[in-house]
Parts: structure tokens; sequence; C-alpha cells
């Protein structure tokens, strides 16, 4: 088994798992990599980006050097790749935990349990949840949904397709930094700098790719087209806008506008201003949509890192 084909079976079985098995609820390697980072942000802090630097380098080079010796190691058997493969895609991936969240969420409101949506949302995003009625709950839930469909499963693909198992890893890594220190909160506005910008870089490929594929995912692709392309660049973000512009678009509702996040309130621009706002029963259309977004490109980073190691192989 040649290393592009391992890579394509490793890919689809690790997705698979994330569908069947989601995160565990504790020991996730993620989760055990963000303590790690915890530790040593503890001992390299100083309010100074080069700090913030030197830190990002030593988290992200350590396990993209540590995802490529193994990757290295397992070369010569096709099976033992295809299985580090898997449990990388596997480790990455957070689709089925975000929908499950999602989900959740959705069934509160449902029931009319304001209380219990609110204590909930916070594991979707860091949003202020005390000041939103029922129909501010589910729009923080589809734009949760939406970016991090882009963050969780695209973007982590997209870089599976361009580097393989290391690169799976890396780019998780770049993700997670981003979250515990890439916002503007006075300890980390400096600290956090080089985590936050690197973060915009790795996501800038998932994110547009996450639009495209909405689009072709949707029911209606004409709107999602013409939202996308009309306010995905209107988001202060360089990359959630254009994942929740093609979600606004896709399922036809308005999203953006005034928001508490982080300790302070911001006016976003809207994205789908002419669309009707969103409803509880949007959040199980952002899900499905989600899931359709997430394997086309489960599809096409398969079929892209397996078509550029078999042209590799002719060239050679």
């Amino acid at each position: 088994m040649r290393a592009h084909t391992a890579f394509a079976v490793g890919a689809v079985a690790g997705y698979a798992a994330d569908t069947a098995l989601a995160d565990p609820r504790r020991g996730h390697p993620v989760a055990l990599f963000g303590s790690a980072a915890a530790a040593l942000e503890r001992r390299l802090w100083r309010d100074r980006r080069a700090a913030g630097s030197a830190f990002t380098a030593l988290c992200v080079g350590a396990v993209a050097v540590g995802a490529a010796a193994a990757d290295r190691a397992a070369r010569r058997s096709g099976p033992a790749r295809a299985l580090l493969a898997a449990g990388a895609t596997w480790t990455v991936l957070g689709g089925t935990s975000l929908t499950r969240e999602a989900r959740t969420v959705a069934a509160a409101l449902e029931a009319g349990d304001l209380a219990a949506a609110r204590a909930r949302l916070p594991h979707l995003c860091g949003r202020d949840p005390r000041g939103l009625d029922r129909d501010g709950l589910a729009r923080a839930v589809v734009e949760s949904v939406a970016e991090n469909t882009a963050d969780a499963v695209v973007g982590a693909l997209v870089w599976g397709a361009l580097a393989g198992t290391p690169g799976l890893l890396a780019y998780r890594a770049v993700n997670t930094l981003d979250a515990m220190v890439g916002h503007r909160s006075p300890r980390h506005l400096r600290f956090g700098w080089a985590s936050a910008r690197l973060d915009d870089v790795a996501g800038w490929p998932g994110a547009r790719l996450t639009a495209l594929l909405t689009v072709a995912a949707s029911a209606e692709p004409r709107r999602a087209w013409r939202v996308w392309r009309r306010d995905g660049s209107a988001h202060p973000s360089p990359n959630a806008g254009q994942a929740e512009s093609a979600f606004a678009g896709a399922l036809g509702v308005r999203l953006g506008g005034t928001l508490a996040y982080g300790g302070r309130v911001e006016h976003r621009p809207v994205l789908g201003g002419e669309l009707r706002p969103v409803g509880v029963a949007d959040i199980e259309r952002a899900c499905l949509l989600s899931h359709r977004v997430g394997l086309l490109a489960l599809g096409a980073t398969a079929v892209a890192r397996w078509t550029a190691g078999a042209l590799r192989g002719r060239r050679g």
C-alpha cells in the first residue's frame, strides 16, 4: 500500500471513527496537548510578542516534528501508516461532538428551558449567553456550527490533503493554541498574537473551501453563493465570515449583528440581511448541512492526497 493510498484509507477510517465515537469525555489527545501547552505558557509567559512567538513555535513545532517522525517510522508498512492517519484524523476532527452539543442546546430550547440552553452554550462558543433570548441562542448555535465546521472539520482535512498526518496534527495544535491564548484579553493581547495570526493563516484555505462546499451542499446554491460572495469579507475575522455567510445563504437565515463576547459587546456586520431571523428549527438544519459539508471535504481530501501521490509516483 503506497503512502497516498494509506493516508486516504486512514482519513476515511478516522472520519468514520469520529462519526461513530465522537470525542471521548476524558483523556482526549487534544485535551492532553492543551494541558501541556498551558503548563508551558505558565513558564514562558511575558507580556511580549516575542515570548508568545517562542511559545507558539515550541508547541506547534513539537507536534509537527513528532508526527513527522511517527509517519517516517511507519513508512515501510502501509497498514501502519493507514492506522496512524486514522488515529490522527479521529484526533483532530470534532464534527460529531459539534453537532451533538448543538442539538443539546436545541433540545433545551424546544423544551422551553432557557436556563439549560444558556448553561450549555459555552460548550460551543465563548459568547456570553446571559442576555440571549430563545432566538439569540439559536443564532449563536448556528453561527458556531458554521464557524466550527470550517475549524474543526474542513480546515483539518485540508491540511491533511496538503501535508498528510503531520499536517492534520500541526493544524489542530495551531487551532487549539488560538482558542487558548489567541483572544484579546489583557493577558494574551501580546503573548497570544503569534498564535492568533498563525491560526488565521492556517485557517484561510479551509474557510474558503468550507464556503464552496456549503454552496455545493445547499438546496439553494445560487442564494448561498450570492450571500457568501457579498458578505463573506464583511466579518472582522478573515475566516469566520466565509463559512457563516455561506451557511446564512444556504439556510436562508440572517446571521451576524450585535453579540457579547469575552466581556465586551461587538457590533458585527449582518450576513444575509435580507433573509429571515434564525429559529430553533434551523439548528438541526445547520447540523445536517455541516455533516454534508464534512463528507464532501473528506472526499476532496482523500482524492486530492491520492491524486498528488499517484502523480508523484509516475514522475518518479
